[in-house]
């Protein structure tokens, strides 16, 4: 980590723009300063407090502050409490390096420095205000956590906040987390409503042609266990049932049924497909339930218990449509501009 700070601001003076400035401040501060506050990276204090100034001007923000504001939300007793003298010469030193911009770059300053340096602020509240949005939350994707020292394990890490960031994943489960498919920066993404996402797309033919052909593309890549699939059902019809219409050109022979729980987006799907042969069933499909089907497709939107359905696939080949990043079973991403991946689990 120490590495990765130095690493940091050889990048920022070789390449000073606005979007690196805020991705390095959201980046670090929840990264390697928020290791440092918890497990400080040196025996010797004079390198602890070396390494602290130094953060303090890359950052722009007061460590000695930071430490005690951070411990202070974990509940945790700071023993050291905030060293006067240590803030003084970390507030010192931001002022100093932020006058000599003024002096001799200030144009840099004013329209590069400062809007990168507010955005990753931004960033940085965005990021703390969704961890704790709906209580403590968690995030367990691999991505994520690789290049974010497992920070998405972050009802683990307010459990056990003294465990070094190597070992968070191995508590997971010792407590009730709550967890969320999307990491805390891009977790407003969970108040996206896919229906009135696929609203808009009702509007574009366009776009609906590149729905129906990407999807039929990944079928085409998975689905090798529906040939002898007799009767196929599908979770949410939706208002524009691109899957339903995928599955009714590569296997003709097989029985569709869409099952859905608006009336409406049911309606408007047998409109869609117009065709006799399709079943539409009104109903919410429960996710603990065996159903006789030789297979289920279960969509993006589904909000049951996801989990519950990879442990035990009520069907004998159940194709779920998820995120791009959660990938099981056989998988192939439909799109990465739809962020979308098909998973299919066969028995």
């Amino acid at each position: 980590m120490v590495a990765l700070a130095l690493l940091h601001g050889a990048i920022l003076a070789s390449f000073p723009s606005a979007p690196l400035i805020a991705l390095g401040v959201w980046w670090n501060s929840n990264t390697v300063s928020h290791n440092f506050v918890h497990r400080p990276f040196f025996r010797s204090r004079g390198w602890n407090v070396l390494f602290g100034a130094y953060l303090s001007i890359l950052l722009g923000i007061p460590q000695a502050w930071w430490r005690a504001r951070h411990l202070a939300h974990h509940g945790i007793p700071d023993q050291r409490g905030i060293d006067a003298r240590e803030l003084g010469l970390q507030a010192v030193l931001i002022a100093a390096s932020w006058s000599m911009l003024l002096v001799y770059a200030r144009a840099f300053f004013v329209w590069i420095y400062l809007p990168g340096y507010v955005a990753g602020l931004v960033l940085c509240a965005l990021h703390g205000h969704y961890e704790h949005a709906r209580g403590t939350i968690s995030h367990y994707g691999a991505l994520y956590n690789r290049l974010c020292f497992n920070d998405g394990y972050h009802v683990e890490h307010h459990r056990y906040p003294g465990v070094p960031w190597t070992r968070l994943p191995a508590y997971r489960g010792r407590s009730a987390a709550v967890e969320s498919a999307w990491p805390a920066p891009l977790r407003w993404m969970e108040a996206v409503n896919l229906t009135t996402l696929e609203h808009v797309a009702l509007h574009f033919p366009l776009v609906q042609r590149y729905m129906v052909n990407s999807h039929a593309r990944a079928f085409r890549a998975v689905a090798v266990s529906l040939d002898s699939a007799k009767r196929i059902a599908i979770v949410g019809g939706g208002l524009f049932p691109r899957t339903a219409l995928v599955l009714r050109a590569l296997y003709p022979d097989a029985k569709l049924v869409v099952i859905d729980a608006n009336r409406e987006h049911l309606e408007r799907a047998r409109r869609i497909l117009n065709d006799e042969r399709i079943a539409f069933v009104h109903a919410r499909f429960p996710s603990s339930t065996s159903v006789d089907f030789d297979a289920l497709v279960i969509p993006l939107a589904y909000d049951g218990d996801r989990a519950l359905l990879y442990r035990r696939p009520p069907a004998r080949t159940l194709i779920v449509h998820d995120w791009i990043w959660r990938k099981r079973g056989t998988s192939r991403i439909v799109s990465p501009f739809l962020l979308k991946r098909l998973n299919v689990i066969a028995q």
